[in-house]
């Protein structure tokens, strides 16, 4: 009788175990703060994530949702998840953004958006875009004090991106093709950028292997001297 009974209530724990953790729902607004906070501070943005989103869900005009949304813009910021970060910050900006403090929920978009790009060569339009929101700032708050790290930004995107047109040029070069050459180079010349001070980007050895470094590739002698159909602007 008594192994009977012990074999039922393991079975009885080990069912209670196994079963999913009822969903919590219809919570105080504190209730759901308290709970992001604490998953934001343990990492665990996915749950951060589910709680805000309850918080907003059921509690639309809580005073709370303010600091909550900048907290996560900023959480999703310092893990390097900046497409998340730019859609709180653009949440915070249209909701709840005050005028004095505009210019720094701007730079903050503008600095999501500028380290998004760790590696620029493998997306011009996003540097297009960057480059884009913050000529846009600079308009807009000429006397911002993030003005002059935005102009930093900026500057920068145009360097790489410039970079990234000498070295499409290059690439033609190589293979005897001076009109798409000389294309890319016209494309956006910059010529405030003054080359023999500019340091070419440190690229990690395993990125080079396959890519190149924006001179050679180990794999040119591959590349067959035939007509190109990769560019409408290669050499007749």
């Amino acid at each position: 009788m008594l192994k009977t009974i012990m074999t039922a209530f393991a079975v009885l724990l080990l069912f209670s175990a196994c079963q999913k953790e009822e969903p919590a729902y219809n919570k105080p607004a504190l209730y759901w703060y308290q709970q992001m906070v604490k998953a934001v501070s343990n990492t665990m943005l996915e749950k951060a994530d589910g709680y805000y989103s309850s918080l907003q869900s059921e509690h639309i005009a809580s005073p709370l949702l303010k600091d909550a949304t900048l907290i996560m813009a900023q959480a999703h910021m310092d893990s390097e998840e900046y497409l998340l970060s730019d859609h709180f910050l653009s949440e915070y900006l249209r909701r709840y953004a005050t005028e004095r403090e505009r210019d720094y929920i701007e730079y903050l978009r503008m600095r999501a958006k500028y380290l998004a790009l760790p590696n620029a060569a493998r997306d011009q339009g996003l540097i297009a875009n960057a480059i884009l929101s913050g000529e846009q700032f600079k308009r807009q708050y000429r006397h911002s004090q993030y003005y002059a790290l935005v102009d930093t930004m900026v500057t920068r995107l145009y360097i790489a991106d410039a970079a990234l047109n000498e070295n499409i040029a290059k690439l033609y070069e190589r293979l005897d093709k001076p009109k798409a050459a000389e294309y890319y180079r016209n494309m956006k010349p910059e010529p405030w950028i003054d080359w023999a001070h500019i340091e070419p980007a440190n690229i990690p050895v395993y990125r080079a292997v396959f890519e190149g470094d924006g001179d050679a590739s180990w794999y040119s002698f591959l590349i067959p001297d035939t007509q190109s159909v990769v560019s409408r602007h290669a050499d007749d």
